[in-house]
């Protein structure tokens, strides 16, 4: 039963990941009066953590926490690469437009990173006893 729970979680990471992935890709060129607006920047950042943190805390799983930073970097990669067609989801152009994918690529791999980072990290290890002549008088401080 444990097993068909975290397929059920597994698949659904992947695809709420891989939707908002193609989601952040095809909102990198929008504009607002010729200014690029990064909104995919910040969703990239945000939806990378909350989505491993989800899924970690939804699945209990840590291999299902770290499929939406793979599916996430495999779908922005692949959109910086031509299609045999010449289709180019993340083209180049102005340096204002370069600079906007470049940060995008960037900024949502290492929010990634950090959420895979803390979804490993797991639990901290308890911290030892601390003993009661070591703690001092407990009167609340320094006299």
């Amino acid at each position: 039963m444990r097993a068909l729970q975290l397929t059920g979680w597994a698949v659904a990471a992947v695809l709420v990941s891989a939707w908002l992935a193609l989601v952040e890709v095809f909102w990198l060129p929008w504009r607002l009066g010729g200014v690029p607006v990064p909104v995919s920047v910040l969703a990239a950042v945000f939806g990378n953590v909350l989505l491993v943190g989800a899924a970690r805390r939804l699945s209990g799983s840590r291999l299902v926490a770290v499929l939406p930073a793979v599916v996430w970097l495999g779908i922005a990669l692949a959109a910086t690469t031509q299609r045999p067609e010449g289709d180019l989801l993340l083209p180049g152009g102005d340096a204002v437009t370069e600079l906007v994918n470049l940060g995008f690529l960037l900024v949502g791999v290492v929010a990634a990173a950090f959420a895979v980072g803390r979804a490993l990290g797991g639990t901290p290890p308890p911290r030892p006893p601390v003993s009661r002549s070591a703690a001092g008088s407990g009167s609340g401080g320094a006299r």
